[in-house]
């Protein structure tokens, strides 16, 4: 039995938004930061933050708004789908950003990046993320109602 969840709604221009500032600050994180290339490469870091910014937002969404509401309501089931969304669109998203950074001709860029770290590291974005959301009292992961 599944349990009646709410779909996910925001307007795609706060999303934008809000992508699009975390993937600024990203990128200018790894420019100025050792190894990273400098200003010169900001504009390629900051469309290689994109993808877990704005691609992790729709993998997020395609979880609340299809898969959640067809698995049982039980909290364990929810987390164990959750974490596993994450991981496989971490991989996702590492495989993405590593054909971008091949196309902007950089293949250099993520040089050590491994598929397993990437679902890795994406999880822990994503439970970064839902932490703030908690402090902040939003719905979030931690509490099973976002």
């Amino acid at each position: 039995m599944s349990a009646r969840w709410e779909p996910y709604r925001e307007p795609l221009s706060r999303t934008l938004l809000r992508t699009m500032a975390i993937a600024v600050a990203i990128g200018i994180a790894l420019s100025v930061g050792r190894g990273g290339g400098g200003i010169a490469r900001l504009p390629m870091n900051v469309l290689l933050a994109l993808w877990p910014a704005f691609g992790g937002h729709w993998i997020e969404v395609w979880f609340l708004n299809w898969l959640r509401p067809r698995l049982p309501a039980a909290r364990a089931v929810q987390i164990a789908a959750r974490l596993a969304t994450w991981f496989a669109g971490g991989i996702v998203l590492g495989f993405a950003m590593k054909l971008t950074a091949r196309a902007l001709d950089r293949p250099d860029a993520l040089r050590g990046l491994a598929w397993p770290l990437a679902g890795l590291g994406f999880v822990g974005i994503e439970l970064m993320t839902h932490a703030v959301l908690r402090w902040r009292g939003r719905p979030n992961f931690y509490e099973g109602r976002g």
